[in-house]
């Protein structure tokens, strides 16, 4: 089940931890977005591919996120748009904390249609 999370705190929380959270924020993200889409992408394997790669994987992941939130909102009758072209590019330009408050955006219109 996916929990509604407030877009504002968790980017606070990313700014006073030093970042702790937004790899938390991260994996939980990316964990909630496949179980809505039902395809398979850990968000600790995620995380590890995009560490070990130097962030390269990291690439992949937006662009499969945008896929994949798609795909959750049509299995949850939500209005979501693929906006993976997007996330590739914000995240080429160094804004992935941008990615995370769009997919989380998403994430919260499907939480609030009750899963």
């Amino acid at each position: 089940m996916i929990k509604e999370k407030n877009i504002a705190v968790c980017i606070l929380l990313s700014i006073v931890t030093c970042g702790i959270y937004a790899i938390i924020w991260f994996i939980n993200m990316t964990d909630d977005a496949s179980q809505s889409s039902g395809e398979e992408m850990s968000g600790g394997m995620a995380f590890l591919l995009t560490l070990v790669t130097c962030g390269i994987y990291g690439l992949y992941w937006a662009y499969k996120m945008g896929k994949m939130m798609e795909k959750a909102g049509q299995n949850k009758n939500v209005s979501i748009s693929d906006n993976s072209t997007i996330y590739l590019v914000l995240n080429l330009f160094g804004l992935g904390i941008v990615n995370y408050c769009l997919i989380q955006n998403d994430l919260n219109k499907i939480a609030r249609q009750g899963n």
